[in-house]
């Protein structure tokens, strides 16, 4: 949109400052909503005109009167500041001043052995089900493995390189051997939708970044495209482009809710409950913490850690004295 004078409108240099930065489209619609939201909140008044004050009413609003969590809160502010400081280009001598919200520390919901198990029985066979047993058998975070592409499943090595991860990351994980040949299907299933949409006409996969420049027959070789297709194809919010994407991760969060309802589990599952309980299964069975740092793709050694502390004997293996 633009403003009076036919100058594009605030938020659409902020749209067009994160396109420029290729930022992911979440981030893109995230913060423009919450830029749009903070100007609002104080009846349409320009950025420039408030300060410090002005983001802690904001914030204070966002904790008492919204009760959002503490990460809701930090993502406002954060989409706050690159207004200011990416698009506004003002310097934020004030920051100092703004207060963010501590994120309580919550041990993680880990399943059992035995629910997993449960779990996964009452999954669907389909590729929902193999999304599933992957991001168990992984540990992949559920982007990651809706974004995994056929060029980065090793099957010779029983390898999966994982691209893009958390911190903009590679690293690798282990093909479980048991989901090698539904991988391998799940493939063919893919080439047979690529061939359908290559003889349709439709534009090539989507590719990050500058790597469609770089590689401009890239997104029309089978190597590039998505392990597991949307059943869809859909028209890109940014280019326009007609293409299919990667299945929408809302289906695998409702396939997990879905199988966890058949059973008679009571604890809050989400796909990202499988990946805990892979750290802690793995921690359980005697492998190295160092080892399921790598493969969960953590930083630092101290957020694995966290997983010894759900682990049946106790983070340092101590026996109550009861016992």
């Amino acid at each position: 949109m633009e403003d009076q004078t036919g100058r594009p409108g605030l938020l659409e240099v902020a749209r067009q400052s994160i396109r420029t930065k290729h930022y992911s489209i979440r981030t893109e619609e995230v913060y423009l909503g919450w830029m749009r939201r903070f100007i609002r909140f104080h009846n349409m008044r320009h950025p420039r005109d408030m300060g410090a004050d002005e983001v802690q009413r904001f914030l204070s609003h966002l904790a008492i009167d919204g009760d959002v969590a503490a990460s809701t809160q930090n993502q406002a502010l954060s989409a706050i500041l690159y207004l200011y400081k990416e698009v506004l280009g003002i310097d934020l001598p004030w920051l100092s001043e703004v207060t963010r919200a501590k994120k309580p520390k919550k041990l993680p919901v880990v399943l059992t052995r035995e629910e997993i198990s449960r779990l996964l029985l009452q999954a669907d066979g389909g590729d929902m089900g193999l999304v599933i047993r992957l991001l168990y058998g992984t540990g992949m975070r559920l982007l990651e493995a809706c974004r995994l592409r056929v060029k980065d499943v090793d099957l010779s090595r029983r390898e999966i390189i994982v691209r893009d991860g958390k911190g903009a990351k590679d690293r690798v994980t282990m093909l479980p051997e048991s989901l090698r040949q539904p991988i391998i299907e799940q493939i063919e299933r893919t080439t047979e939708w690529f061939a359908r949409d290559r003889a349709e006409g439709l534009d090539g996969v989507y590719l990050p970044h500058a790597l469609a420049r770089k590689y401009p027959e890239a997104p029309f070789e089978l190597g590039w495209q998505y392990v597991f297709p949307a059943e869809r194809a859909s028209t890109d919010p940014r280019s326009g482009a007609k293409r299919r994407h990667h299945v929408d991760e809302k289906r695998v969060q409702r396939a997990v809710k879905q199988a966890v309802s058949r059973t008679d589990i009571v604890k809050v599952v989400s796909p990202h409950t499988l990946r805990h309980s892979f750290a802690t299964h793995l921690l359980e069975s005697g492998y190295d913490i160092r080892t399921v740092q790598e493969l969960l793709g953590h930083e630092d050694v101290a957020t694995t850690q966290i997983y010894t502390h759900v682990l049946n004997r106790g983070g340092l293996a101590v026996r109550s004295p009861l016992d």
